[in-house]
C-alpha cells in the first residue's frame, strides 16, 4: 500500500497524489453480493433540491460488507482483496468453510490465502474479531460495537484504529486517535488490528474533475453570497465575511454542537483534544 505521485505532463498531474492499488487482487466484484444504489442528486421525492452540491459522478453499486461477523467458530479464508468505491477502506472476500461468501472491511496487512475466524475459539491475530473481554489490553482494534450485536460502528474508515487501554467492570476503555477516551461494554464485538489503505488520508486529486467523478459539484464560498443567501455574504469588496457561520448562523469554529443531553455522554471519559 503506497502513494503514486505522477510526472506533471499535464496541469492535473502536478500535484495528483493517488493509492497505487498493489493490494488488489481483482477487478471484478463478487456479483452476489452487489445490490443497486441510487443516486438523488441532492433531490427529494418532489424534485426540489434539498442538499446543495451534490450530483453527477460515476455509477455505483453497493457491496453487502459483514459488520456483524457473527459466523463465530466457523473458519473463513480470505479469496481477494477488492477496490470499494463506497468507502475508503479496502475490502476482502472471504470464503467460509460451510460455503458461505461474505465481504469484510480488510485490515490493514491481510493477505490472500490467510484464515481468519471470530466468536470465542478465536485466537487474538489480525482479521480475527472477538468480544472486547477476550482481547488482550494495549491492543490495536477496528470494527467496533457499541451496542452488543448491533454491528461495527466505530474505527470502519481507511486506516482508522482504535486502542484497548483497560477494563473496569462492564466496560472497557478504548483511547481513540482523536485523542478521546470512552467506554463501551466487553460484550460488543472488535476486529483485531487497524483498517487498510493508511495512505488514503494524503490522497491528492490534483483536479476539479477527479471531484466531479466522485459525485461532488462545485462548492460555492459563503463570503462571495448575498446577505441573504448566507451570513458571511454581502459588503463593500472584497470583505472578509466576519465571524465564520454556517449558512443558518451556527458559529464553526470552536462552537459545541454536540447536545448536553446524550446518553452516551457519561460514556466519554475524555473528550476529543482541539
Amino acid at each position: 500500500m503506497g502513494l503514486r505521485k505522477f510526472k506533471p505532463t499535464t496541469p492535473g498531474q502536478r500535484f495528483k497524489l493517488i493509492s497505487d492499488f498493489e493490494e488488489i487482487t481483482t477487478s471484478t466484484p463478487e456479483k452476489s453480493l452487489l445490490v443497486g444504489k441510487l443516486r438523488t442528486g441532492g433531490r427529494n421525492s418532489r424534485g426540489k433540491m434539498t442538499m446543495r452540491y451534490i450530483g453527477g459522478g460515476h455509477k455505483k453499486k453497493y457491496r453487502l460488507i459483514d459488520f456483524k461477523r457473527d459466523k463465530d467458530g466457523v473458519p473463513a479464508k480470505v479469496k481477494t482483496i477488492e477496490y470499494d468505491p463506497n468507502r475508503s477502506a479496502r475490502i476482502a472476500l472471504v470464503y467460509y468453510a460451510d460455503g458461505e461468501k461474505r465481504y469484510i472491511i480488510a485490515p490493514n496487512g491481510i493477505q490472500v490465502g490467510q484464515t481468519i475466524m471470530s466468536g470465542e475459539k478465536a485466537t487474538p491475530e489480525v482479521g480475527n474479531s472477538l468480544l472486547l473481554k477476550n482481547i488482550p489490553l494495549g491492543s490495536v482494534v477496528h470494527n467496533v460495537e457499541l451496542k452488543p450485536g448491533q454491528g461495527a460502528k466505530m474505527a470502519r474508515s481507511a486506516g482508522s484504529y482504535a486502542q484497548l487501554t483497560s477494563r473496569e467492570g462492564k466496560y472497557a476503555v478504548l483511547k481513540l486517535p482523536s485523542g478521546e477516551t470512552r467506554m463501551v461494554l466487553v460484550t460488543c464485538k472488535a476486529t483485531i488490528g487497524s483498517v487498510s489503505n493508511p495512505d488514503n488520508m494524503h490522497v491528492m486529486s490534483g483536479k476539479a474533475g477527479r471531484n466531479r467523478w466522485l459525485g461532488r459539484r462545485p462548492r460555492t464560498r459563503g463570503t462571495v453570497m448575498n446577505p441573504v443567501d448566507h451570513p458571511m455574504g454581502g459588503g463593500e469588496g472584497r470583505a472578509s465575511g466576519g465571524h465564520p457561520r454556517s449558512r443558518k448562523g451556527l458559529p464553526a469554529k470552536g462552537f459545541k454542537t454536540r447536545n448536553k443531553k446524550k446518553q452516551s455522554s457519561k460514556l466519554i471519559l475524555e473528550r476529543k483534544k482541539k
